[in-house]
Formats: structure tokens, sequence, C-alpha cells
């Protein structure tokens, strides 16, 4: 038997994504979030998680959306106090890595100080999986004792799950995508799907690159259904 964790990202961006996120769990197979500590939504999804609690919820780390929750935080964001752009930081890795360690800490804290506890992390636009970014990881990991997102390659980190599957996205979602999962994953084995639910609202259609098709997502999360050979962990 396949074990599946279905994680939806980017809880907490805005509320049409976190209704979205909620339905999907509530009415489809979305068992495990992650939570973004720094966006408008962020304390809707904080009162979302306590009303619904049998979702599993962790840490969405930012590094490229939005502005940080640390004001002296100099080498990551732009001259608007916003965050660094995935582009330019895939082009220049000029960040400070104890300002990130900081910065990062902040939203971990700000997750526990919010009466939530995390039961592991991942990061936006999977930054987390950088190389130069692992021994902030690592240490993150180690001292909150929380598993990681698994990275497309080995890192000596606890994972929250044996394969990670970011392909339920984009232009590929289909409501045969589950049922493939025996192709991808071992007999036995977790899988995580990366999945973003969501109900298009404002900050979504003029904030986010990835808008429409996450209502498409919600309809096939909360219609899917799953094959023998897969069950949700």
């Amino acid at each position: 038997m396949i074990k599946l964790i279905v994680n939806a990202d980017d809880f907490g961006y805005s509320a049409g994504i976190n209704y979205g996120i909620i339905e999907s769990h509530l009415h489809g197979i979305v068992n495990s979030t992650t939570m973004m500590m720094n966006m408008s939504g962020t304390k809707h999804a904080v009162a979302l998680a306590k009303q619904y609690p049998t979702l599993k919820v962790g840490v969405h780390l930012v590094l490229t959306c939005g502005k940080p929750l640390l004001d002296n935080v100099k080498t990551l964001v732009d001259e608007n106090g916003n965050f660094k752009s995935l582009h330019y930081l895939m082009k220049h890795m000029d960040i400070d890595l104890d300002e990130l360690e900081r910065e990062w800490t902040a939203q971990m804290e700000a997750i526990y100080e919010a009466g939530i506890t995390p039961n592991h992390f991942d990061s936006h636009h999977h930054v987390h999986g950088w190389n130069q970014l692992y021994p902030v990881v690592k240490r993150l990991s180690d001292k909150y004792n929380l598993p990681v997102r698994k990275p497309n390659h080995s890192l000596e980190l606890p994972y929250y799950s044996d394969v990670f599957l970011d392909s339920f996205y984009g232009e590929s979602i289909n409501e045969t995508y589950f049922h493939t999962l025996k192709e991808k994953v071992k007999d036995g084995q977790t899988v995580e799907v990366m999945a973003h639910p969501g109900f298009v609202d404002q900050e979504v259609l003029t904030g986010s690159s990835y808008n429409v098709l996450r209502a498409k997502e919600t309809y096939i999360l909360t219609h899917v259904s799953l094959p023998e050979s897969v069950t949700l962990k």
C-alpha cells in the first residue's frame, strides 16, 4: 500500500487560497498544508487551522514573496523592503546566511506563538533545497526537531516522506494523476504530492503567477477517487 500525503502549499497567502485548502481537506484528499507566516492571509489561516485540527500544518518558509517579519535583514530585501525575487536570487545569491537564519527563525517562532505546533517545514519556491542554504535548513530542523520536504537531491536531513512529487502542477494536473502513483512510488513507501488548491480572489489574481489553475486543482482534489493501492496517511 502506498501512503499518500497531499500537501497544500501557500496556506496564509490569501483568504481565497485558505478557503480552497480547507475545502480540499474537508471534502477532498488534502491532509497536510504549510503556512506562510508573512502574508495578508496568515491570521485567517491560523484561525482556520485551529477550527479544523484534522489538517496537519507545517511552515512554508518564505524568502521570495512579500516582506520579511524582521526589519534588520537588508541583504534579503530590495529597495522597497520586499523580499528579493526568485528570478533575482537564481542569478545573484548575495544574501547573508545569518540574516536568513534570523528571519526564518522568526517565521518558525511565529507559528508557535500563534498557538500551532507544526509537524514539518518546506519553503516557497523550494529554496530550502538550495545547497547554499543547507546549513540554515539543517540547524532549523535540528533546533525544532522537525522533518523537511525532500528536495530533488540528497541532503542529510530528516524527511517528511520517502518520495516527493512536484508534478501535480500547471498544465499537468488531471483527474488520473493519483492513479499513476504506482509507477513512481514503491509499495509501502510514503509519498508527498505538492498541491496548490485555492479559490481565486484579488490577491491571487494580481499577485500570483499561478492563479486560475488553483481553482482547477481544488476541483480535482475534491472529486478524485484514489486507487485501492493508495491510502491517505
